[in-house]
């Protein structure tokens, strides 16, 4: 199948479409790992706090497919926000998935209240011009932390990766996102385990159109301009997932799913205002 790509700010291309790795570990993990790459993935998103950067590493070995042809990702954890920790971080995980570069590199959280978010954007940028990242990312940064470091640094992330699912949209979010050149990246896009899959709403347009809850909630996503960032264990779930780019939603069907919208529909209340990752 052809996966759209989409080119981010600084000229580097992604797929429509990303592999998440959370909590895929040890053998397993490189077994789901390598199952999703020969099922048509390009792109692998993890974390330092995952403790899976040894497993995306050797699932990319063992595919044997050309590390070119892939986009792999990590995240700085909030631990580790110094300068020269987070120089240091960036190549343990090099050191740790034995790559030369990752072609994605986050913050996975501003962490405000230690207020270090500013000194590890400015290590993220020398990482890049070192060679070991090829585009640098942030993940659940609001408008007042990204205008900082439009500020503070004369750069903005090629990507904001943040919490995104029917229950909580982002409308407001994805369009500062937009109006500034930044690619929304969708995490826990189907809901992580609330009730969106058996949602009444989601379940009639799939019944209607012959495709699963979690496709109809993916090519939302899509037609939103947003990348999502699922994960399987399973290599049917995956072929299923990444099966989202031969059918297209209505406008009927958008606007059905738009009023899903909650308040406030995060998961686990993880708000970036307050929220600080270890």
């Amino acid at each position: 199948m052809t996966i759209p790509e989409i080119t981010l700010s600084d000229g580097m291309t992604i797929p429509a479409i990303t592999f998440g790795t959370y909590k895929l570990n040890g053998a397993a993990g490189v077994a789901s790992m390598k199952s999703a790459l020969e099922t048509g993935y390009d792109a692998l998103d993890s974390a330092f706090n995952y403790e899976n950067e040894g497993a995306v590493g050797r699932a990319i070995r063992e595919s044997g497919r050309p590390r070119e042809g892939m986009r792999i990702a990590s995240k700085l954890p909030g631990r580790h926000h110094a300068y020269n920790e987070a120089i240091a971080t960036i190549e343990e995980s090099l050191y740790r998935a034995q790559l030369d570069y990752y072609d994605l590199y986050y913050i996975h959280w501003p962490n405000p209240k230690e207020n270090l978010y500013v000194e590890a954007w400015t290590a993220l940028i020398e990482a890049q011009k070192r060679g070991y990242v090829r585009s640098i990312a942030v993940c659940n940064f609001l408008p007042g932390h990204l205008e900082r470091l439009k500020s503070e640094t004369g750069i903005l992330p090629s990507i904001n990766q943040i919490e995104l699912h029917p229950y909580f949209p982002q409308n407001e979010m994805r369009k500062w996102n937009k109006d500034h050149d930044i690619v929304t990246q969708s995490w826990s896009p189907l809901g992580r385990a609330n009730d969106l899959l058996t949602n009444p709403v989601l379940e009639k347009i799939s019944k209607r159109i012959g495709k699963s809850v979690g496709q109809v909630i993916l090519r939302w996503h899509h037609q939103l301009g947003c990348v999502p960032i699922p994960k399987s264990s399973s290599r049917e779930r995956q072929i299923e997932n990444i099966s989202i780019f031969d059918f297209s939603l209505t406008d009927d069907d958008m606007a059905a799913i738009a009023t899903l919208a909650r308040p406030n529909g995060r998961t686990k209340n993880q708000d970036p205002a307050v929220y600080e990752e270890f």
